[in-house]
C-alpha cells in the first residue's frame, strides 16, 4: 500500500467536514435574511416531526424579511410554535391569513459578538474533526512503515501531503469565516 492511497481516503473526510461547517455557517444569522435560517428547523406536527424546508414554501420579498407560505393552514401553529422557540434567532413570526412572516431586526453589537463566537466555535469544532482524521492517517502510515509496507521517504512524503491537505482545507475554513464574519458586521 502506498502513503497516497492512505491519504486518498481521508480527503473525502475533510470535504464532509467542511461541508457540514458550510451548512452551519449558513444558519448563522447576518444582517440579511436567508431561508438557511428557518429551514432546518424541525416542526412538531401532528406527532411527527419535519423540517420546515417540507411543510412550505420559504420565501424572501425582502432583504430583513422571511415568508413561510405551510402547504396546508394546519401547519400554520406548529411552524409558528416552533420559530418562538428558537429566540436564539432574535426572531418573532406573525402569521398573516395564509403565511407566516418574519423581519429580522437589526443586530446590535452584542449579539453580533455572540454570533461571531459561535461562528469561531463551529471553525474550531472542524479544525478538530480534521486534525483526528489527520492522526488517525498518520498513525496508519506510521504503522505501515513498522510493518516495512512503507519506506522511510515515503513516510515522511506522506506526512508533508498529509500536511498540505490539512493547510488547504484549514485556508478554505478560514475563507469561510471571513466571509461570514463580513456578513455578520454589515
Amino acid at each position: 500500500m502506498d502513503y497516497r492511497e492512505i491519504i486518498k481516503k481521508v480527503k473525502p473526510e475533510f470535504e464532509k467536514a467542511f461541508n457540514f461547517l458550510e451548512k452551519e455557517v449558513a444558519k448563522i444569522r447576518t444582517g440579511r435574511a436567508s431561508p438557511a435560517l428557518v429551514e432546518d428547523i424541525i416542526i412538531d406536527c401532528f406527532g411527527e416531526k419535519f423540517p420546515l424546508k417540507q411543510l412550505g414554501a420559504i420565501s424572501l420579498p425582502e432583504p430583513k424579511k422571511i415568508v413561510i407560505q405551510p402547504w396546508d393552514r394546519s401547519y400554520l401553529e406548529p411552524i409558528e410554535k416552533a420559530l418562538f422557540s428558537h429566540s436564539n434567532l432574535g426572531i418573532s413570526p406573525v402569521v398573516d391569513k395564509d403565511v407566516i412572516r418574519i423581519n429580522l431586526p437589526p443586530l446590535n453589537e452584542e449579539y453580533r459578538k455572540g454570533l461571531l463566537r459561535i461562528l469561531s466555535e463551529k471553525q474550531e469544532e472542524t479544525r478538530k474533526t480534521m486534525r483526528r482524521w489527520r492522526d488517525n492517517v498518520w498513525e496508519e502510515i506510521q504503522e505501515k512503515f513498522k510493518e516495512r509496507e512503507i519506506r522511510e521517504d515515503d513516510k515522511f512524503k506522506g506526512k508533508d501531503e498529509l500536511q498540505k491537505l490539512i493547510d488547504e482545507f484549514h485556508k478554505k475554513i478560514d475563507d469561510l469565516g471571513e466571509k461570514k464574519k463580513k456578513e455578520i458586521m454589515e
